[in-house]
């Protein structure tokens, strides 16, 4: 064979050679590009994931928040309802909770019989009242609350922890300061209600609110009540020595002067 015949073959061969190792190449780069590709679309859905995760966890406070203000708050405002009207109902019932359960605790905890029987006669009076309270909303629609909110619990809470002389102060206080708030509420709606249910029940039980603060003014600890009364008495009774020691000093002062020449 001549030169040129066993050349051409190896051109060929060399040739292919270069060929594949090009395909070869191409092929790589595209396999990169297929691989980036799919990362990139992972990438993505794992971004949409999160992004639905995170919008679903939205929709589960805003779901928690709503139930727990249904739940704590009672049932909204109603159609037709003033204001005024709606309120007075929420607070009413909500401050009836927590009187029942203080005067379970003062029944029990307090340490004069004075507590023991004022707390006894809020358990049977607010128990009353929030039965006829709730009677009242249901006819109109509304959703009463059950149980205390942080607020008021943090009184029934305080006050548990306390005994003797110390509760006996800390629920008459208490009681005076949250009964002249009641009388101020029960008179308002009793006279600018518009509710015309709402404003009989106000005038109903605004008699025995007043009641329970006059009741509450005379226990032990709290304004007017016991521990003042002795305060009264030694004031009386200084200001009377007081007077019999100026009538002394002056009888004295006219004797001296009369026996003067």
């Amino acid at each position: 064979m001549t030169r040129q015949q066993l050349t051409k073959p190896i051109y060929i061969w060399v040739l292919t050679a270069l060929i594949a190792c090009g395909l070869w190449v191409v092929a790589g780069k595209a396999g990169i590009n297929i691989h980036q590709g799919q990362n990139s679309n992972n990438q993505n859905g794992n971004s949409n994931t999160g992004n639905q995760n995170t919008g679903n966890a939205n929709a589960n406070r805003n779901q928690n928040r709503n139930a727990n203000t249904n739940t704590g708050g009672g049932g909204g405002m109603m159609a037709g309802m003033s204001q005024q009207d709606h309120k007075f109902v929420m607070e009413t019932a909500m401050g009836g909770l927590k009187e029942v359960e203080l005067g379970r605790i003062a029944a029990q905890q307090g340490a004069t019989d004075a507590v023991k029987q004022y707390g006894q006669r809020m358990v049977d009076d607010h128990t009353k009242a929030n039965t006829e309270l709730m009677t009242l909303a249901t006819s109109k629609g509304m959703t009463l609350p059950t149980e205390l909110d942080e607020k008021h619990r943090e009184d029934v809470t305080k006050l548990s922890g306390m005994s003797g002389a110390e509760f006996d102060r800390a629920y008459a206080k208490m009681m005076v300061n949250d009964h002249k708030k009641k009388v101020d509420n029960f008179e308002k709606q009793s006279t600018r209600g518009r509710d015309p249910d709402l404003k009989a029940f106000a005038t109903k039980t605004l008699p025995t609110v007043q009641e329970h603060l006059q009741m509450a003014r005379a226990l032990p600890g709290a304004e007017g009540g016991g521990d003042n009364s002795n305060s009264g008495g030694s004031r009386n009774s200084n200001s009377n020595r007081n007077r019999n020691s100026n009538g002394n000093n002056n009888g004295n002062g006219n004797t001296n002067n009369s026996n003067r020449p």
